[in-house]
């Protein structure tokens, strides 16, 4: 278990909340609740946060919107989305806003729990990453400044991203399944019902794969994906 590590619950359920903060501190994280996004920008302004927990459905300001301007100052927390929201649109969006992850409502605490444990891995394990840079065609990824291009033209990719599109280009021409990558990404598998994998691949093809680009990222049908030049 991460200990210590501070997560900060932006929930105006005024019982989930309660719950959700509670959980959190049994589990030996330091947690605290705002119900707002303006209590989100005071609570982060004051103190260093590892992790949001995120309800889209906020008052005054949409959670979307709010996420894009955390991310337009330069904020790096990870955060984990929370909605009711189940369409593949609404997690398009919540990725395109800058989400690292997304349960729909009503979840499961233990799935929680291990996304958020999967989250605060990934943020200790970028404290040393592969520093070394990563060509396929003409994208390029450099982990050390963890930036990525196509030809000319850079890319911006969230966290969630630039670490799935990383394994797939150290793994190019290589198959990976499913597991493999849930377990890699997220540090568990969430099961063969889960969308989380395919929307991010989704997402991917759509920043990497523009109208007249080659095709990078193929999917071999039951098994999983791989990223290849043809």
């Amino acid at each position: 278990m991460i200990l210590r590590m501070r997560v900060l619950v932006v929930e105006d359920d005024p019982i989930l909340a309660h719950g959700l903060t509670q959980t959190l501190r049994r589990e030996g994280y330091v947690a605290d609740n705002v119900p707002t996004a303006e209590g989100a920008d005071a609570a982060l302004r004051v103190t260093d946060v590892d992790l949001v927990i995120l309800d889209i459905g906020l008052p005054g300001v949409d959670g979307f919107a709010w996420l894009k301007r955390l991310r337009a100052r330069g904020e790096e927390q990870s955060v984990l989305v929370l909605t009711a929201r189940e369409a593949v649109t609404d997690r398009v969006h919540g990725l395109n806003a800058g989400a690292d992850d997304y349960l729909a409502k009503p979840f499961d605490l233990d799935e929680l729990l291990a996304r958020l444990r999967a989250l605060l891995r990934r943020t200790k394990s970028d404290d040393s990453p592969n520093s070394e840079a990563v060509q396929l065609a003409d994208l390029r990824l450099d982990p050390t400044s963890r930036r990525v291009w196509r030809g000319e033209r850079e890319i911006e990719l969230s966290k969630t991203e630039f670490d799935l599109l990383e394994l797939l280009l150290r793994n190019q021409g290589i198959v990976l399944d499913h597991s493999t990558i849930y377990d890699r990404i997220w540090g568990y598998d969430f099961g063969p019902d889960s969308k989380n994998l395919a929307v991010y691949i989704s997402y991917l093809r759509r920043k990497l794969e523009l109208p007249g680009e080659s095709k990078l990222i193929h999917t071999v049908r039951g098994v999983g994906y791989s990223a290849r030049s043809s």
